[in-house]
């Protein structure tokens, strides 16, 4: 499935505030935490609990986002299928960083061990 230019256009206009409720949601929905869930997303980007609020009250966008981020050299190990698309042949560069974060959540929602969604292996 590739992705087209208008769906890739949406997803850099998104808001992470408007995602971020979802992420908690369905990850607690599972028995994981926030905590967990801040975890993941500071291995992937670099931003702390501070930061992470910061960017949800600033209501910055995902290309926003993800241009401020350290993204985390190990980030190309996060492969497979999410939302229809594999994420290892997703061309546009912004559309897989958001890719790779769903791809977290839904790896921590699916209660594997955090070393594994980490890629500490």
């Amino acid at each position: 499935m590739k992705a087209t230019d208008e769906h890739n256009e949406r997803v850099a206009k998104m808001t992470f505030a408007s995602v971020y409720p979802h992420y908690i949601t369905k990850v607690e929905k599972k028995g994981r935490t926030k905590q967990e869930l801040h975890q993941v997303i500071e291995w992937l980007t670099g931003y702390t609990d501070k930061k992470i609020q910061e960017l949800i009250d600033e209501k910055v966008n995902f290309e926003t986002f993800f241009q401020r981020a350290n993204l985390n050299t190990n980030a190309p190990l996060i492969k497979g299928v999410i939302c229809g698309y594999r994420i290892e042949e997703i061309e546009n560069l912004l559309t897989r960083q958001v890719r790779y974060l769903d791809k977290l959540v839904d790896e921590l929602a699916k209660d594997r061990k955090m070393e594994k969604i980490l890629r500490n292996e």
